[in-house]
């Protein structure tokens, strides 16, 4: 029976090759898009479950009052951690303090490899669960040890084993391998790891760490943990929320430092904070696409439905001459089932292939390393599912529609649809433009976010700058380096700074000024910088002056920006005495907000002084404009390799640097406008079937029309008014969804765009023309038939 019914499916979808064809088209895109998504939405929930103790894994963090707002921050004091084991041991398994990652340079013979590293307490390899190829877990015991992931060992031992083997590590310790791991899944925190190194030895590398005067008051580390097996995340973090606030000064305590711990399983998609509240993050984006792959596989349904019950008289009397003969309702819902079923078995094995052609190109928009894993039951067992509810979703609503006809009506000729068997299928071509005319709305406003962002006023020039790290010869010789650059013409200035013009590596509190409320507690990014920096950066003073060698009293003089200098209150900063932990600097200028950190946020109140260049970490150079940029870099390398011999020459353009600010937003952008483009598609494919439906329907009132005069343009219009109508009522119902949507999405941006009525009416426009070119080529096609083959054949 089930074979028969099989067989029948296949003779109708062979008998009308057209339809067959839309249907199982409009599926497999359908069907293509959800199950990329469905990976991209599995792949962000997954994340960082490649530890065994996700769940139980946590980051320290702190909330804290600045300059009159809560902050939330993941850098903590070095001390965070033995205090938390020697204070609430008992609720931890492993308490581990680390650095931050960056890079290292590994020396082995007279070849140099730089990877990307972190410094852990020896607890962090067990705590991560790493899956070690060879050695031990235990292998940071050792200060003087490192581990390396399977990919660095291979990289710089080839296949020879490593273990044992002695690395010169940034030039100055001597390190011996004691373990290689397994590289970590790209949907991992710690994802872009290769090595590991003791603490210990972070520790020894800087002595200052252990010479602070107040060493809870400096926040430069991470501390990572583990909860014991029998306690409560909530529970622990509430125990711990003042570990800090017993420990600091009474200045210190006007923070209000408030401890927590952050969960693993929060990380990627709960890691956005404000005003000491979670709101959210990446979690966002998941339920957008989630529900986008949904809408877009629920347009391909809609074009199955819609086609099949249009269709519904020329299945009528095969209804009716099957139930004569004995067949019951039953029976043919199975076979209107059956058939369903052949299409969404056949939409699935091209959506496939589909997926297959494109996963790369959709890795590559995402920022994924997505693949699909064959040999995984949950991958079949979801495929199952999949085919299982988009057959019931497609086939359900054809099914009995088509089995509840009456074969005494059928047979007798006096079967009709009536005039509202139509209306299911209006209205789910309303839904259909509805899902699409959204996508569009939410994809110009995304773009245009963006690009409001991009184009906002950055305070310096950043076309020709190039950021490097300050090695101790660069530090040492830095005057001759500048001198030979600008003498060898490939620069036109170069300038040192703590921080990178596109980050903040350092804040400081301690201020104090005439007018300050005494129980305000603040903390300004406090930039150290050369006197060549704002040449170098060309920012722009609004008043006042810029640094000076020809002034020793610049030593003590500060550079604030706008939004210093309106936080501070003073009619005009220049001039005045900002006291710095008691020591009084004088403001001599004041420069456009300098925008380092999101483009999305308010410039934080910044300040700039001279510091020595032993502290400093970051080179920036202005290329000279006036000679070729291969030529300057190439003259830059050469006078690089001639003071740090040994050092692998890296640079970073600031406008690449910069534009990875709009990284995620542009993904998301790019991501929302392909599906826009096939929820349009789809949308289009079903409307092409419909019109083409329509218009076979209406042939022989098309041949009596053109006989008594009707023009082409006037069959035209007929056939095209309808879907026009429906379309324009689709686009009024879609606005305040997608308003709505917008609405909740810019308010996670300080700095955004007011939603213009503009868009709206583009994105309507778009869909009626887009709609017209659909309906147009069935519609003129009709209209310029032949009216006596019509009329003959009727």
């Amino acid at each position: 029976m089930i074979k028969n019914y099989f067989k029948i499916a296949w003779r109708n979808l062979v008998k009308s090759k057209g339809y067959s064809a839309i249907n199982i088209g409009g599926l497999a895109v359908g069907m293509a898009v959800a199950m990329m998504i469905g990976l991209w939405v599995y792949d962000e929930l997954s994340f960082d479950k490649y530890h065994k103790n996700y769940d139980r894994i946590a980051q320290v963090m702190q909330h804290a009052n600045f300059n009159g707002k809560i902050e939330t921050q993941v850098a903590n004091p070095a001390l965070m951690g033995p205090e938390i084991r020697a204070k609430y041991g008992s609720d931890f398994k492993y308490v581990v303090q680390s650095s931050w990652t960056g890079g290292h340079l590994l020396t082995v013979g007279d070849k140099n490899f730089t990877k990307t590293g972190i410094f852990f307490e020896p607890g962090a390899p067990e705590m991560l669960t790493l899956k070690m190829r060879k050695g031990t877990r235990a292998g940071l015991k050792d200060p003087y040890s490192i581990l390396l992931s399977a990919s660095a060992a291979e990289s710089i031992f080839g296949k020879d084993d490593p273990i044992n083997k002695t690395i010169k590590l940034d030039r100055q310790f001597d390190v011996k391998v004691t373990g290689v791991y397994e590289d970590l899944p790209d949907n991992t925190s710690f994802r872009e790891i290769k090595i590991m190194m003791p603490w210990e030895l972070w520790v020894i590398q800087n002595p200052w760490s252990k010479q602070m005067d107040e060493p809870w008051g400096s926040n430069f580390s991470q501390t990572f943990a583990q909860i014991a097996d029998n306690t409560e995340m909530e529970k622990v973090s509430a125990k711990i929320k003042n570990v800090k606030l017993n420990n600091v000064s009474k200045d210190e305590a006007k923070y209000e430092w408030a401890v927590f711990l952050q969960p693993m399983s929060k990380w990627n998609l709960y890691n956005e904070f404000k005003n000491g509240k979670n709101t959210g993050g990446n979690i966002q984006y998941v339920r957008i696409f989630g529900m986008i792959g949904i809408f877009v596989l629920l347009l391909a349904c809609i074009n199955f439905m819609n086609l099949t019950t249009a269709r519904s008289e020329k299945r009528a009397k095969e209804v009716g001459i099957r139930k004569t003969v004995g067949s019951m309702r039953w029976q043919l819902i199975r076979q209107f089932f059956a058939e369903s079923y052949l299409i969404v078995l056949l939409a699935f094995v091209l959506s496939l292939i589909l997926v297959i052609l494109f996963l790369p190109l959709f890795n590559d928009v995402a920022g994924k390393k997505i693949e699909i894993s064959w040999e995984n039951p949950l991958f079949w067992f979801s495929s199952l599912a999949f085919i299982f509810i988009t057959g019931l979703l497609s086939g359900s609503y054809p099914a009995f529609y088509l089995s509840s006809f009456q074969p005494l009506k059928v047979l007798k000729g006096t079967f009709r649809v009536g005039r509202f068997a139509s209306l299911p299928r209006k209205v789910l071509v309303v839904i259909q433009f509805g899902v699409s005319v959204a996508l569009i709305i939410i994809t110009i406003n995304i773009y245009q976010q963006i690009q409001y962002a991009k184009d906002r006023p950055i305070g310096y020039t950043r076309h020709g700058l190039i950021n490097m790290g300050m090695e101790k010869e660069i530090r040492d010789h830095y005057e001759a380096i500048r001198d030979e650059l600008k003498k060898s013409g490939a620069i036109e200035e170069m300038g040192a700074s703590n921080s990178p013009l596109t980050q903040v590596w350092n804040t400081n509190g301690g201020f104090d000024w005439e007018g300050k409320d005494p129980n305000m507690a603040v903390d300004f990014p406090n930039n150290r910088v050369s006197y060549e920096f704002g040449k170098t950066v060309n920012w722009k003073i609004k008043t006042g002056r810029d640094f000076s060698k020809d002034f020793a009293t610049d030593s003590a003089a500060f550079i604030i920006n706008e939004s210093a200098a309106s936080f501070l209150g003073f009619d005009n900063s220049v001039g005045k005495v900002l006291k710095w932990n008691g020591e009084p600097f004088t403001i001599i200028g004041i420069v456009n907000d300098i925008m380092q950190e999101s483009p999305f946020y308010p410039v934080r109140p910044t300040l700039y002084h001279i510091g020595k260049y032993e502290n400093m970490y970051n080179l920036i150079l202005r290329l000279n404009p006036a000679q070729n940029v291969k030529q300057s870099i190439a003259s830059i390398e050469q006078v690089w390799k001639k003071f740090t011999p040994g050092v692998p020459f890296d640079y970073k353009f600031i406008d690449e640097e910069f534009g990875n600010k709009f990284r995620a937003e542009e993904r998301i952008g790019k991501l929302s406008s392909y599906f826009a483009i096939l929820a349009i598609f789809i949308s289009c494919l079903g409307l092409f079937g419909l019109a083409s439906f329509v218009a076979e329907q209406r042939t022989k009132e098309i041949g009596v029309r053109k006989v008594l005069g009707a023009s082409v343009v006037n069959l035209w219009r007929m056939l095209s008014t309808e879907f026009l109508v429906l379309v324009l009522i689709s686009c009024v119902l879609a606005t305040p969804v997608a308003w709505k949507w917008l609405h909740g999405w810019l308010a996670n941006y300080d700095y955004r765009i007011n939603i213009s009525w503009q868009v709206f009416v583009l994105a309507a426009f778009v869909a009626l023309v887009i709609t017209l070119l659909t309906v147009s080529f069935q519609a003129i096609k009709a209209a310029l038939s032949n009216p006596i083959k019509s009329l003959r054949t009727e």
